[in-house]
């Protein structure tokens, strides 16, 4: 039942009905609402300022998580990033060092990783800046692995053909001369036999018997074989690949014949005197990429350390040759 309430007029002297007129009601209703809702503002204000919703709780975790797994993923990279480097080092300054094969430079690698890093590049929206700093890391290691690995396949095909180039390197001498008492003459400035001035000699002689087998001291392939009219007489030129080329003069007889495959150790002719020569000798040259150079560092296969001591002085004593 609805509560009635009176009031004393003090005109009338009586007691009369209180009426509230409906503005006067619909203005305390919109003052209630609007105190509440004013209230309820303040309360979320406060809420939000001093204290954490259950997400934000989620979120903020989430975010200590990624700073913690960030960090350890950072380690790890700057880890590949020391080993990548070690590799790097090691592929220029040791592997292709041991073959004679030319480093790769760093700009090489640089630009083939940019070249790799457009094409396969993928963006991907809403990532983290942390995400894509560690995702950039691991991406320029992922393609410096791979070019790497290319790297390191081109180096396994030079191991084997690193047994194909010491086959093809000369490393014995041309006849037997285990007392090494056969060489005559050496390489560089020498008497000429004939005209008795200083001329440049080209390679050894080496003084033997009519007939001494001469040996071929590499693998390869005969691409000439018989009498030459520059003073050579009887000759044998083996190329045996890798820059390298060997002649053979003054020989009594050929054995070799031009195509044929030697190896080292076979015989190829024997010692004569024929061209321009004052007695039977081999006159023997090595050539590395079409210039003569001295044929005594390449007699490392058949001789001691001490030998090729002894070697090395006889080869440098100033003689007149014998071609």
């Amino acid at each position: 039942m609805k509560k009635i309430k009176y009031y004393f007029n003090t005109h009338t002297l009586r007691y009369e009905k209180l009426v509230t007129p409906l503005r006067v009601k619909l203005l305390k209703v919109f003052a209630f609402f609007a105190t509440a809702i004013v209230t309820a503002v303040i309360i979320v204000i406060i809420a939000f300022k001093y204290i954490d919703s259950p997400k934000t709780i989620m979120l903020k975790r989430e975010n200590e998580d990624l700073k913690e797994n960030y960090a350890a993923l950072q380690q790890q990279t700057n880890e590949l990033q020391q080993e990548m480097d070690e590799l790097l080092n090691r592929d220029n300054n040791v592997y292709r060092a041991i073959f004679e094969s030319t480093p790769i430079p760093d700009s090489a690698r640089l630009k083939q990783m940019e070249k790799s890093n457009e094409e396969k590049k993928i963006t991907a929206l809403g990532e983290t800046d942390l995400v894509k700093g560690i995702s950039s890391q691991l991406n320029q290691l992922t393609l410096l692995a791979a070019y790497q690995e290319n790297s390191f396949n081109q180096i396994e095909k030079m191991v084997k053909d690193k047994e194909k180039l010491l086959a093809a390197i000369p490393a014995i001498q041309p006849v037997s001369d285990k007392d090494l008492t056969r060489i005559a003459s050496g390489f560089g400035t020498r008497i000429d036999p004939v005209y008795k001035v200083p001329k440049y000699h080209a390679g050894l002689d080496f003084a033997a018997p009519l007939g001494t087998p001469i040996y071929a001291t590499a693998d390869g392939i005969v691409t000439d074989a018989g009498y030459n009219d520059g003073g050579y007489g009887n000759r044998v030129v083996i190329n045996h690949g890798f820059g390298y080329e060997t002649l053979y003069g003054h020989m009594y007889k050929v054995k070799a014949r031009v195509g044929q495959k030697v190896k080292r150790g076979e015989v190829i002719g024997y010692v004569g005197s024929t061209g321009k020569s004052t007695g039977p000798h081999c006159h023997y040259e090595v050539h590395r990429n079409g210039n003569p150079v001295d044929p005594v560092y390449y007699f490392y296969n058949d001789l001691t350390p001490e030998q090729y001591d002894r070697l090395l002085k006889l080869a440098k004593t100033a003689n007149q040759s014998l071609d």
